[in-house]
């Protein structure tokens, strides 16, 4: 009986011990990218608690701007990766980049090998990509490895600095370095995918960054995710190219309109956006504005062969028939008597607000115009007008 107590007592004692040994956290190791907690600041060094057994030591230029001041305090939680393990004081010493110090090659070759990032300048342009110094030495990235997307004009990021991930190294007979931004940008936005995920919903509206412009749309970063504004949901006002209101690296306020599973890996899933959305209806007030009998100045949208198309206000067009059109010569197609662009006086002959529709026909000169009542104001009104705006502005 007494040995089978013994042996119960060294089962259990080994199952616990396991499970201690499974909850203790794990000692970083060189290469590892870590996260701690500034429990102090030297005059050479930040100290930042683990977690673990050993605190880390990270040099105090790396925690420095540009004219020497500190930016971190105590209490502050920073990242950074693992270059020595058993430095000084048996701590643990930290970099937050490498490429720096005046080592410079033999820094690269342990950033290399553990897949800590380095900081270099773009100092040219050159055939398939930029040139890139990394302390002292020259590197190469390649244009499919500068960012998420193609870029069209490297030269744009002539003069900055960056971070890199180096993807390849050759030390011999001269140092070749191969660089890649894009790789970096990858794992930052699946690690902000995470949280972006969460606050995803059908009907949130969302800050987001315009990533791309396309001809049919533009791609708007959500924080790791990315989601389509179709042209036809920048706003009521038609828009020619999405350029014209929109550019790239521009923060626009989106609401969610569909979510979709995808077979895409990258993208497991289809977002619709739009900022029509979030904007007051111009049809809303359109039967009080434009009544029948009411003569307006509108601009001709566009043309089609029975007619042409007026705006009477942003959002708000109306149709004036080939047969309004005519005049002393039979008109084909309405390109014949008006012009996109051309500015002309007409009158409502008929208003169907059901189905979006006003029938128009030509009226008298301009210094007989009477004009519309104003629309309501609405704190949603101007969305894409601020738009419209602002791009006029930046040309």
């Amino acid at each position: 009986m007494a040995d089978e107590t013994k042996e119960d007592f060294a089962s259990l004692l080994a199952e616990y011990e396991g499970k201690s040994a499974g909850r203790r956290k794990r000692e970083p190791n060189v290469g590892d990218l870590v996260r701690g907690r500034v429990v102090a600041i030297g005059r050479e060094a930040v100290f930042v608690e683990l977690g673990g057994k050993s605190d880390g030591a990270i040099d105090i230029a790396e925690v420095s701007d540009a004219e020497g001041r500190v930016t971190v305090a105590v209490g502050d939680e920073i990242e950074a990766h693992v270059v020595e393990v058993g430095g000084p004081s048996g701590s643990i010493v930290l970099r937050r980049m490498l490429g720096r110090g005046p080592d410079a090659l033999a820094e690269l070759e342990q950033a290399f090998a553990h897949g800590i990032p380095v900081e270099g300048v773009v100092n040219g342009v050159n055939k398939g990509g930029v040139e890139v110094q990394v302390a002292g030495v020259r590197a190469f990235c390649p244009i499919s490895q500068l960012e998420l997307r193609h870029v069209d004009d490297a030269s744009v990021y002539v003069g900055q600095r960056l971070s890199f991930r180096i993807t390849r190294l050759e030390s011999s007979p001269r140092a070749n370095v191969v660089l890649s931004r894009r790789a970096l940008l990858e794992e930052e936005a699946r690690a902000l995918a995470v949280e972006t995920r969460a606050r995803l919903a059908v009907g949130a509206v969302i800050k987001g960054r315009v990533s791309a412009l396309k001809d049919y749309g533009a791609f708007v970063d959500l924080g790791g995710v990315e989601g389509m504004l179709h042209i036809s949901e920048l706003g009521f006002q038609r828009v020619g190219h999405p350029k014209d209101v929109l550019s790239v690296g521009q923060e626009i306020e989106v609401q969610i309109l569909r979510i979709e599973a995808s077979d895409d890996r990258k993208r497991p899933e289809k977002i619709a956006l739009s900022l029509k959305s979030l904007e007051r209806d111009p049809w809303s007030d359109a039967g009080t504005r434009f009544p029948e009998g009411t003569r307006a100045n509108g601009v001709v949208a566009r043309v089609e062969s029975f007619g042409a198309f007026v705006e009477l206000a942003p959002g708000v067009e109306g149709l004036l028939h080939i047969s309004q059109l005519a005049s002393d010569r039979p008109v084909r197609h309405a390109r014949e008597a008006a012009k996109v662009g051309e500015r002309l006086a007409v009158t409502v002959l008929s208003i169907d607000l059901a189905n979006r529709r006003i029938a128009l026909a030509p009226s008298r000169p301009d210094d007989d115009y009477t004009p519309a009542p104003p629309s309501t104001p609405s704190p949603k009104l101007g969305t894409l007008g601020d738009l419209f705006t602002k791009a006029k502005k930046r040309r």
